[in-house]
C-alpha cells in the first residue's frame, strides 16, 4: 500500500509541475517546455561557474583573457536586450582539451586547448556563439526542466543551488547547464539544440562582423585533430555528426555573407588577437 501511495503521489507531483511548466519559444520558433524562471538558472549558472573556477585552473595569460573577452563583447553587443543587458564574465581555463561553454547568468568559459585549435578570432567567435546560442536558446532550462520532470521533483536542484548536493549530484546538473565535457560528465544536448546553437551562434558571428565561414572551418579543424589522434575530442564526441554538420554550416555562409559585410560597413570589424 505504502508503495503505490509513493507511486501514486510521485505522478500528482509529475502532474502539476508539468501544470506549472512554462511554455516558450526558442529564438527559432521552436516550442519549449521550461519549469525554471531565468533568476534560477542564472543562480545556478553562476554557482557551477564559481565552482568551475576553483576546482580548475584559471590561465593567469592576460593576453589570453582579453583575446576571448574581446570576442565575447562584440557577440554580446548583438544579443538582445533582454541578454545584453545582464553581466558577462568570460574566463580562460588552462586545459589542455579543447572546449568551450557558456552558462545561464552571463558566463562564458574557454579553455586554452580551444584557443590553440582555433586559428583565428572568426573561428573563436563560432564556437563561443554557439555556446552562447545555447543559453539564450534557453536550453538549459529545457534539458533541466526535462530532468526534473522525470524524477517528478526539484529537490536535488534546489539542494545544488544550496550547494548542499553530494559531488556527484553537483557534476550531474553542471553538466546539465551544459558544461558536461568541463566537468567529466558528458551529457550532450539533443541533436535539436546542437543545431540550433549552430543557427543562432552562426547568425550572431555574421552580425557582430566575424566571418559567418568560418564556423564550418572550426569543426573540419575539430575532426581533423579527431583524425590524427585516433579519438575525437570530448568536445566532438558530444556533438552529432561532424561532417552533415560541417555541410549545413558551409552551405548556409553564404547566405549570411549580406549580414557579415553590413556589419563591416557600420564599423562593426573587431579586432581581437
Amino acid at each position: 500500500m505504502k508503495r503505490l501511495l509513493s507511486r501514486t503521489a510521485t505522478l500528482t507531483l509529475a502532474g502539476a509541475l508539468a501544470l506549472a511548466a512554462g511554455c516558450a519559444t526558442s529564438p527559432t520558433g521552436r516550442s519549449q517546455l521550461l519549469m525554471m524562471s531565468d533568476a534560477q538558472m542564472s543562480q545556478m549558472g553562476i554557482a557551477a561557474f564559481d565552482q568551475m573556477k576553483t576546482a580548475d585552473k584559471v590561465s593567469t595569460d592576460r593576453a589570453k583573457h582579453a583575446y576571448v573577452a574581446c570576442i565575447v563583447t562584440a557577440l554580446v553587443a548583438e544579443l538582445p536586450e533582454q541578454w545584453r543587458a545582464q553581466p558577462w564574465e568570460a574566463q580562460v581555463f588552462a586545459v589542455d582539451s579543447p572546449n568551450a561553454f557558456a552558462l545561464p547568468g552571463g558566463k562564458i568559459g574557454v579553455n586554452t586547448g580551444m584557443l590553440r585549435l582555433a586559428e583565428n578570432q572568426d573561428q573563436l567567435a563560432a564556437v563561443i556563439g554557439h555556446e552562447i546560442g545555447h543559453v539564450i536558446a534557453s536550453h538549459a532550462n529545457e534539458r533541466v526542466s526535462q530532468s526534473t520532470l522525470a524524477e517528478a521533483g526539484s529537490a536535488a536542484l534546489a539542494a545544488y543551488v544550496g550547494r548542499n548536493a553530494s559531488p556527484d549530484a553537483v557534476k550531474q546538473y553542471v553538466a546539465l547547464l551544459g558544461a558536461g565535457a568541463q566537468v567529466g560528465v558528458l551529457l550532450p544536448f539533443s541533436r535539436k539544440h546542437e543545431s540550433e546553437a549552430d543557427v543562432i551562434g552562426q547568425q550572431l558571428m555574421a552580425r557582430a562582423g566575424f566571418d559567418p565561414a568560418a564556423a564550418a572551418e572550426l569543426w573540419r579543424n575539430m575532426l581533423e585533430v579527431a583524425r590524427k589522434e585516433g579519438r575525437p575530442p570530448r568536445l566532438l564526441s558530444t556533438h552529432p555528426d561532424p561532417e552533415q554538420r560541417i555541410e549545413i554550416l558551409q552551405r548556409k555562409a553564404p547566405e549570411l555573407r549580406a549580414d557579415y559585410e553590413a556589419a563591416r560597413r557600420q564599423g562593426r570589424a573587431p579586432r581581437c588577437r
